[in-house]
């Protein structure tokens, strides 16, 4: 079904790019199924206080883990959900805080079947409204652009974790490309399509979207892991970020761990808790086990 889609659409770009960018469009936003809460997440889901808020006529499920004010803001990756985090909300339960998240829209609990990186940051400011500034923000893959993204926009978190994520949101549109496997007269009508229904009025909109934009305006500080054999998205990712970011970020490359067994990895949660504590980030020489570049 993949490949007769995938050809439909490499044919008809050509002649009719209004139509494909649409359709292109619709399964750009559209995550890859509806992943379930393991049974090792289960416990600790259940002690979540869920809560609901709006966006864009969709319910979204959020979740609170304690009663404390500056929560850790949890933000989850593409095709996945917050349970996902659930190594995450046990490590930083146990220093005191407070930790809140939510599934985007069409992933996890929420509804709808569709998000975009609009609508993941108007969740966050939502979040922001209802319990102020955020003491730090932990967040994967797709979560990691979005979160760049909002934090640019007035949303405020002393330190920030980004395990595995994008901080090139062209890159999106390239995966899209060659996982769907269609050509470049697809990729362009797509684009022009996300141009004309997002910003209109702005030219170039793409780099708005990247998180390696205006670096200056995001003042915390950085933990970024990527293991080396990610093959969902590439490390060069969380490369760029810490070029980006200077001084203010550290990055660990891991080996053996991908792109999403990396966040129930004992030691990455360790790390990434001691770091949003205060503490410093490993060197190499005392790095998580299975790192290959450790800290630089």
């Amino acid at each position: 079904m993949a490949s007769l889609l995938s050809t439909t659409l490499n044919i008809t770009a050509r002649v009719a790019p209004g139509p494909v960018g649409r359709m292109a469009f619709a399964l750009f936003v559209r995550p890859l199924g509806r992943p379930r809460v393991r049974a090792g997440e289960a416990e600790v889901m259940a002690r979540a206080v869920t809560g609901r808020i709006v966006v864009d006529g969709i319910p979204v499920t959020t979740y609170r883990w304690g009663e404390g004010g500056r929560p850790v803001l949890v933000v989850h990756g593409w095709t996945s959900r917050a349970s996902r985090f659930t190594g995450f909300v046990e490590a930083l339960r146990a220093q005191g805080r407070t930790v809140v998240s939510f599934d985007a829209p069409g992933h996890g609990e929420s509804g709808g079947r569709a998000t975009t990186i609009l609508r993941q940051r108007e969740i966050i400011r939502q979040l922001h409204a209802q319990y102020g500034d955020f003491s730090a923000v932990v967040a994967h893959s797709f979560g990691v652009v979005a979160t760049f993204f909002a934090l640019r926009d007035g949303i405020r978190a002393d330190r920030i974790v980004g395990i595995g994520g994008v901080a090139d949101f062209d890159y999106l549109a390239a995966q899209f490309r060659a996982n769907l496997g269609v050509n470049q007269a697809v990729e362009d009508a797509l684009r022009r399509h996300v141009q004309r229904r997002l910003f209109p009025a702005e030219p170039d909109v793409w780099p708005r979207f990247d998180a390696c934009r205006r670096p200056g305006e995001i003042p915390s500080d950085i933990l970024l892991v990527h293991d080396v054999d990610d093959d969902t998205v590439a490390p060069s990712q969380s490369r760029a970020l810490a070029a980006a970011y200077g001084e203010r970020a550290r990055l660990i490359e891991t080996q053996g761990l991908g792109h999403r067994r990396i966040l129930a990895d004992p030691d990455i949660i360790a790390t990434a808790a001691d770091f949003l504590a205060g503490e410093a980030v490993p060197t190499p020489a005392s790095a998580p086990t299975g790192t290959s570049a450790g800290a630089r």
